[in-house]
């Protein structure tokens, strides 16, 4: 018998390696399904929640991709809806609205800009990033090194210029943006490094924090004039190291730009000093020069990479805490390795997927709406005693935004429209609208500049504003077409109590709650119209809702 030829036996075992490799891919679990094996895997022994109900699940669902609460014809089809697979149509409906960009935008930026101010152009950039499903290390990078010459991109900008704002005779907070950074890019919270090591954290360095600070405290705010159509920043030229010192032990340190963790980038040397410039200054109409050389631009690449595990590691962690209540590792800005992740292998495991598929964060979203996690009820089992919250048995309740509330409260007292066009506005009143409804819940129920809005905290002024404001107690009043003159028109208590817990609830109310509403109808016939607009305000001012649950 004849020898097979070498290059023979090279061909089918490359052949057979392909052909594995290939198998391999696609026999892999989807992302979704990995994830609730490593959930159970981890809570061996434990009891997980039931499934969320439809009711819990169509809300949830609307809040999270929609930024409002279904309305009610939205949430009876949806309970009456008995296909198998109606939650994951649903979620590929919901992602393919035109307000989903619109509620990542919203989501994000308040992030990233934690209520320090607001710009239109910056939620336009936001809007438009993610209606184009742009990819998060890109949109990261226009961030972090924007083109304010680009009209697309310019609102980018606005992360960087916002907080370089000087405040009266303060100092430029170059720090502060530095810091940020670290927190919202990369899950590292540097502050304590910028005059000497992390007193607490062993993996940050000071050469962490200057490394990072170097580029940042090299620009120079600009106002908007000329080809610039917004406030723009301006980098100097960079020639030598930065140079910096610990307080604590006068250890001297110096530090070409350099990501956390990461290699420092080289400063490039030129015979000349005309030679570092791309366009040099012009003193003649006093207009700075713009450098070969870049930090920003080499930070913004070398952040926003691939190869930076702790750049995938933050997004994986904060897109899971938008939809889980909590991240895997907490708090989100102190990822180190004496603060490991909940779970270690599916934090690893999100990070990974995430990178491979070139940061889409829109297919992150999608995979993690299609857990078992994701559609568990809120409610623990009756067995369940003191069950710690990082196993993720049951679904965390969640507050609503500031911006969520306004929507849902409009939308459930009928209003939404009228604000929305214009019409909102009695004989001898002024037009209300959807920015004057925002900013009244933006002023009760926001946190305060700067701090970031992970935990919301029940307010006197919140409650007082339910109570009292003008707008609220405007919107309970009846007049066509809205939920209270609707209800009023309803002769049966059965049929105002399902209209009422669908409106406000997205869900059928119980026969407890029907009984109640019925007793209380028969205790206030003569003012019946007037009761009904109490009642709705009840339910509308509850813990229910108030939070996604």
């Amino acid at each position: 018998m004849q020898t097979p030829h070498p290059r023979l036996h090279l061909k089918r075992w490359l052949l057979l390696t392909l052909l594995a490799v290939n198998v391999g891919v696609f026999a892999a679990e989807p992302l979704h399904v990995q994830v609730d094996q490593l959930l159970a895997a981890k809570a061996a022994g434990k009891t997980f929640a039931a499934p969320a109900t439809d009711a819990e699940f169509v809300r949830r669902a609307y809040l999270d991709f929609n930024g409002t609460i279904p309305t009610a014809e939205q949430a009876r089809a949806f309970l009456a809806d008995k296909a198998a697979d109606k939650r994951a149509k649903l979620i590929e409906q919901l992602l393919a609205s035109p307000k989903f960009p619109e509620r990542m935008a919203e989501a994000f930026n308040i992030q990233l800009m934690e209520r320090n101010g607001s710009s239109e152009e910056w939620r336009k950039y936001l809007t438009e990033s993610f209606r184009a499903n742009k990819p998060w290390d890109q949109l990261v990078r226009e961030i972090v090194s924007p083109d304010f010459k680009d009209e697309k991109l310019r609102g980018a900008g606005y992360f960087i210029t916002r907080r370089l704002d000087k405040v009266g005779q303060q100092d430029t907070d170059y720090p502060g943006l530095t810091r940020d950074l670290g927190r919202l890019f990369l899950g590292f919270d540097l502050q304590c490094c910028q005059c000497h090591k992390h007193l607490t954290v062993k993996d940050y360095k000071q050469v962490d924090f200057n490394g990072l600070f170097f580029p940042i405290q090299n620009l120079k705010m600009q106002a908007a004039g000329g080809e610039y159509k917004t406030a723009w920043v301006q980098e100097g030229l960079v020639t030598n190291k930065y140079e910096f010192v610990s307080v604590l032990s006068s250890v001297k340190g110096s530090t070409g730009p350099r990501v956390p963790l990461g290699a420092e980038v080289e400063i490039p040397m030129a015979a000349s000093k005309e030679d570092l410039w791309a366009v040099p200054p012009d003193p003649k109409s006093r207009k700075g020069g713009v450098p070969k050389f870049s930090p920003l631009k080499e930070l913004a690449a070398r952040l926003a990479a691939a190869d930076n595990p702790p750049f995938a590691r933050n997004i994986a962690n904060r897109v899971w805490w938008q939809l889980m209540g909590r991240g895997l590792v907490e708090p989100l800005d102190l990822q180190h390795s004496e603060n490991p992740a909940s779970h270690p292998e599916l934090f690893e495991l999100i990070a990974k997927e995430l990178t491979e598929h070139k940061f889409d964060l829109q297919w992150l979203t999608r995979e993690l709406a299609l857990t078992q996690a994701y559609a568990r009820s809120s409610v623990l089992p009756t067995s369940a005693d003191q069950v710690p919250e990082q196993l993720f048995l049951a679904a965390k309740e969640r507050p609503l935004s500031a911006e969520q509330l306004a929507r849902s409260f409009l939308l459930a007292t009928g209003e939404y429209e009228r604000v929305l066009e214009g019409k909102a506005a009695g004989e001898g009143e002024k037009k209300k609208t959807l920015k004057d409804f925002e900013k009244a819940f933006l002023s009760a129920f926001a946190n305060d500049a700067k701090e970031p809005e992970l935990v919301v905290s029940p307010t006197l002024k919140a409650a007082l504003f339910l109570r009292n404001n003008d707008q609220i107690l405007w919107a309970l009043q009846p007049r066509p077409g809205n939920l209270v003159a609707r209800v009023a028109a309803l002769k049966e208590p059965a049929k105002i109590a399902d209209d009422l817990f669908l409106t406000i609830l997205s869900r059928p109310p119980t026969t407890a709650e029907t009984a109640t509403l019925e007793k209380y109808l028969a205790k206030h016939t003569a003012d019946r119209e007037k009761a009904l607009g109490h009642f709705a305000w009840a339910m509308l001012s509850s813990m229910e809702f108030f939070t996604n649950h």
